[in-house]
């Protein structure tokens, strides 16, 4: 085999490599602005806020989904944030008030779910009542 044979298969060589590397970096590209571009859709989308706590999202009567209930509950609630400048002791007070609150509507609820149905109510239902 003469020497410039070799000389050519090691420019085909080098050759084929880059243009590999050519075609890595251009789907890389490609890749990278589609990612850049959903990504910015995405914080489109997500960048707007919820909106304000008087407005329900859905009330837990109707079976849409747990959401903000009606009324005075709505009201009662903190505004978004303000667990960051309240005291613990304060914000633990809220949450288990609410929590408090979430147990006792679940429970009416279920005993009038039950007397709707006809069913016999639960010991601990009567009780509490």
């Amino acid at each position: 085999m003469p020497w410039w044979s070799w000389i050519l298969i090691w420019i085909a060589l080098v050759a084929l490599s880059l243009l590999f590397y050519v075609v890595l970096g251009v789907r890389l590209f490609r890749k990278f602005t589609t990612t850049l571009r959903e990504l910015g859709e995405a914080a489109d989308r997500f960048s707007s806020l919820p909106s304000p706590a008087g407005t329900s999202y859905g009330s837990g009567t109707d079976g849409a989904g747990p959401g903000v209930e009606d009324g005075a509950d709505a009201a009662s609630r903190p505004a978004p944030g303000i667990a960051v400048f309240a005291s613990p002791a304060r914000m633990r007070h809220a949450y288990h008030a609410s929590k408090l609150s979430r147990q006792q509507t679940r429970r009416l609820r279920r005993i009038q779910r039950k007397k709707d149905r006809g069913q016999p109510q639960a010991l601990r239902d009567i009780e509490l009542g």
